[in-house]
Order: C-alpha cells, then sequence, then structure tokens
C-alpha cells in the first residue's frame, strides 16, 4: 500500500488528530488496467477479466516493485476517531484533503430527496465518463449529530445507503438447476448455465437463493434467462425470455427431500428458506460446521481446511467440531496428503485454539443467527457459556440487539441434549467459554448495577466513548435507544430531539454530564 503514490506517508499541515482512521478504496483505473493488458498480451501472457480484480490480484504480490509499477490509486471517503472536532462529514473530508488524502471530486451536498436523485440520475449517464468503473451512489446524513440519533444495525449504519444502478445483463441457456445443503441445513437452488461473459468474467452459475424465487420467475428447464450482478459481482438471474421457451418444457420445482441424506425437508413459517432437520448426520452440514468452527474468523486452526476435513470425516476420525480435540499424535500422518509435518502443524493449532478468547468461540459453535456480532453482544453480557445456558428467552433479550427470534434459537439450541454434551466435551478440553479478565470491563464499583442509560451529544470533560465505557465499568448497561428499560439519558450539547423527545414522553430521567459524574461519586 505504500507503493500507491496517492497515499501520503506522512501527513501534511499540523491539525491532524493525535490518532484516527480512514477508510476508502484501492481501485485501478481503465487506463491503467488497459495499459496492463496490452503489456500481457505482447509478452504472451494471459490477460486480466477487470480492474477489480486486477486491483485486487495486485495487492496479493509480494513484489512491491510491481505493485508500483501497475499504478493503483486511492479514492478515501470517511474519517473515524474519537477526538475529532468535526461536526459535518463535509468538513471531515476537507481535513482529510488538506492532510493529504484523495478524496472524491464528484461529491456533493444535497439539501432535498430531489437534489439527491438529480445527482443520481446525473451519474447514471455521466459515470461512463469517469477514469473508474462505479455500480452505484452512496448516500448518507452529512451531521454527525443526526448520524449518532440514527445508529447502526448489527451490520451497516442506518444514515447511509448505496443506490445501485442497472446491471448489464445478458441471456444464456438454463442447462440444470442443482440443490446445495449449507451447514445450518439450509437448501439453496443453483442455475447451472450455459458459460456466458458477464461484466469482466465468465459466469456458469448463479444463486436461486430459494423457492419462493424460482416460483416467481415462473422457471421452467432448459429457458433461456437474463443474467446481472447484483453490485457487479454476484450473478443472478433476473427473468426468462418467454418468446424462446420450448414447447411442452416443464416447470422447474423445489426438491421435497435432502439431496444429500434423503430427508424430507422442512420449512418454517414465515421463512423463505427450506431446511434439512438431519443436522446430527447429514454430510454436508456436519463438514460445513467443521469448517466454520476452524476456518480464520473463529478459530483459527492452520491445516484444517475443507478438504483435510472432508479426508478426516470421511476415514471417520471427527464427526463433530468437539472431535477436533480428540486428535492425536500419530492419528493423521499417512493419511492421504498428510505427512508428519502437517499433522505436526494441525496438532500445535489445534492447541493454540484453545486460548481464542470466548466470543469467538460462541460464534465458532454455529449456532444459527448467532453471527460475529450477535456472539460478542452475548458474550459480553453475559460472561459464561453457562450464563447464555441458564437463561430463559426474556432473560437473553436483555442483552444488547438481542431481539425474539434470536433468543428463541438460542434458548431452543440450549435446550438439546446432545449440544448440551457437546459444550460439556469442549470445556473438558479447554476452549475459552467465558470472558477473560482481560476482555472483561474493569470494575470500579457498582453505582450502576441494574441501571441503563443512554449517552448522546457532546460533553466537555470526557468523550462519549469514555462515558459509556465509565458506565460499564461501574455496573451500568449500555442502551443503543430510549426505550421504557432505559432508567437515565445522559444527554450533552447539542443532543438528539427525537431522543430527548422520547425520554420525555416516556418518564426517562435526562442528565448532564455533572449529573452523571455525581450518580458514580466523581463529583
Amino acid at each position: 500500500v505504500k507503493t500507491i503514490r496517492s497515499i501520503p506517508l506522512k501527513l501534511h499541515g499540523s491539525n491532524w488528530p493525535e490518532e484516527f482512521e480512514i477508510r476508502g478504496e484501492i481501485i485501478m483505473t481503465r487506463p491503467v488496467f488497459n495499459q496492463l493488458n496490452e503489456g500481457r498480451a505482447d509478452a504472451g501472457e494471459s490477460l486480466m477479466a477487470n480492474p477489480r480484480n486486477a486491483a485486487a490480484g495486485t495487492l496479493k504480490l509480494q513484489d512491491s516493485a510491481e505493485v508500483s509499477r501497475r499504478k493503483l490509486d486511492c479514492l478515501l471517503y470517511s474519517l473515524y476517531g474519537e477526538k475529532l472536532e468535526f461536526k459535518t462529514h463535509e468538513e471531515s473530508l476537507k481535513a482529510a484533503y488538506s492532510w493529504g488524502f484523495k478524496i472524491s471530486e464528484h461529491r456533493k451536498i444535497c439539501a432535498t430527496i430531489p437534489e439527491v436523485m438529480d445527482y443520481i440520475h446525473y451519474w447514471d449517464g455521466a459515470r461512463s465518463e469517469l477514469p473508474f468503473d462505479i455500480d452505484g451512489v452512496v448516500v448518507k446524513v452529512n451531521d454527525y449529530l443526526q448520524q449518532e440519533e440514527l445508529g447502526f444495525t448489527a451490520k451497516s449504519p442506518r444514515w447511509a445507503i448505496a443506490y445501485k444502478y442497472k446491471a448489464q445483463s445478458v441471456s444464456t441457456l438454463l442447462k440444470e438447476v442443482t440443490f446445495q445443503v449449507g451447514r445450518t441445513g439450509a437448501i439453496t437452488p443453483v442455475a447451472n448455465l450455459d458459460p456466458v461473459l458477464l461484466a469482466g468474467t465468465i459466469v456458469k452459475r448463479a444463486s436461486l437463493h430459494n423457492a419462493d424465487q424460482i416460483e416467481k420467475l415462473g422457471l421452467h428447464e432448459g429457458d433461456t434467462v437474463f443474467v446481472e450482478k447484483g453490485g457487479e459481482i454476484i450473478p443472478k438471474i433476473t427473468g426468462v425470455d418467454l418468446s424462446k421457451r420450448r414447447p411442452h418444457s416443464r416447470p422447474v420445482h423445489f426438491i421435497e427431500h435432502c439431496p444429500e441424506c434423503g430427508t424430507e425437508l422442512g420449512r418454517t413459517e414465515g421463512e423463505a428458506q427450506h431446511y434439512c432437520p438431519n443436522e446430527k448426520s447429514c454430510p454436508p452440514q456436519i463438514k460445513g460446521r467443521l469448517e466454520h468452527f476452524t476456518s480464520r474468523k473463529t478459530m483459527n486452526i492452520e491445516g484444517l481446511g475443507a478438504e483435510t476435513i472432508d479426508l478426516l470425516v470421511r476415514k471417520g476420525l471427527i464427526n463433530d467440531i468437539a472431535d477436533i480435540y480428540g486428535l492425536q499424535s500419530g492419528s493423521l500422518a499417512g493419511l492421504d496428503r498428510l505427512g508428519q509435518k502437517t499433522e505436526q502443524n494441525i496438532l500445535e493449532g489445534i492447541e493454540a485454539s484453545k486460548q481464542i478468547p470466548f466470543e469467538r468461540v460462541l460464534f465458532a459453535i454455529g449456532i444459527r443467527y448467532v453471527g460475529d456480532t450477535v456472539a460478542k453482544k452475548l458474550a459480553r453480557h453475559f460472561k459464561t457459556i453457562d450464563a447464555i445456558r441458564d437463561a430463559d428467552i426474556e432473560t437473553l433479550k436483555t442483552a444488547p440487539e438481542i431481539g425474539d427470534k434470536i433468543a428463541e434459537t438460542v434458548y431452543q439450541w440450549f435446550r438439546e441434549p446432545e449440544n448440551l454434551r457437546l459444550i460439556a466435551r469442549l470445556q473438558e478440553a479447554g476452549l475459552q467459554l467465558k470472558l477473560s479478565v482481560a476482555d472483561m470491563p474493569v470494575t470500579l464499583g457498582k453505582q450502576l448495577e441494574g441501571k441503563t442509560l443512554v449517552v448522546t451529544g457532546t460533553f466537555t470533560r470526557f468523550t462519549r466513548e469514555e462515558i459509556k465505557m465509565m458506565i460499564d465499568q461501574y455496573g451500568g448497561k449500555n442502551g443503543s435507544s430510549v426505550s421504557k428499560k432505559t432508567d437515565y439519558l445522559v444527554a450533552g450539547s447539542d443532543s438528539g430531539p427525537s431522543k430527548l423527545e422520547k425520554a420525555t414522553a416516556m418518564g426517562v430521567k435526562v442528565i448532564s454530564e455533572d449529573d452523571f459524574l455525581r450518580l458514580i461519586g466523581l463529583d
């Protein structure tokens, strides 16, 4: 990244904060991409598919001189930090530009929705004039206090949205529909297509998502279908060319039994997905859970990739995640493609995984709906796996952002005797199934025990994040929005008016920074 000329190695000026984070995208412009492919053609090398893939591949190269020759560029679009003095997104971008960062010159502040739509429509036509590819426009709320008031979902901000332009579409022949089984038992129909060039890559397959999508498209066997890439990345079927449908062709029907184990499929009311309920002995579910458990984002066990897991399952050495911790020296060496050194690496990776923090272990176990973010919320709220196991549905819902569906699923998972035996085996193996002292907030008192506080606005003596940390340290719980469960709204200057109005309407006590400090005994 240091070879990218538009990224400053040293900041300009002197008014930048001591610590901040800046986010953006590394790109390859079309002229550079075309020049690169011309050179590869002259040298008899295969051509690169598109600028996006070329940029990603370039960043993986070990030779920094070659990366430099490929003339990557970088556009920055978001600034983050705890002690930033800016009131708006635009102010922060101007500051970042003054520090030497490259910021898009095409951004615009709009005062009304019609202005936003005019901007979107303009770039739908003008995007071909840009030296790089775009697939849409991102619209953000400019005011930081309004951003704070709107907040986040588990995965994305509520104050920003992407408007995607209509993607390139091509037609091709639907050869057949096959069905895949995921690690949670979800059945995904996949369209197998005659290969076709689309947005720089050859497309052979496209997800059909679920039975409703097949019915909505009205697919028949052998149809000619229209394909485009969602977000310019994921191929999807958007329609059928009925003029080319063959006479007497049969409709595509969703299967009734699991394609792997033959178990009759089920579908929960209100959900789009069909599931194979045979989670204990359906091979793709077993392998999927094992692959998820050992992956880099979870237990990060080196050497236990998809092929090795497949081999160990076929040989009967492992059948669930706890079996991994029963593997011993000598049990792997001699298997296909597994030598003594590989066995040693795997066993060392298994041993090292015993130090992985509790929240990642909880994510790794693979409870439905418990992804990375939800696992963190549950782990930090309940502190131990035993507390989660013993919690009823209402207690589970006291954790931040845990709703009815997640609480019900977690509760039911811990009611299964086999799952309880699995947890007991993981405890016996020595995994981290409670928050370590380092991960727990430092306890300075119990003045806020049992109290929920929401923080809004800006403060003079502490930052908002420091006040939230103190709430944890004094036994309280941080709420994301004002509700009947909120005990105090800690309001600074420029507080969000809707939070203040909601607090007043619900009878929630509004306190100042000084009131808060007196509450915990610091003033």
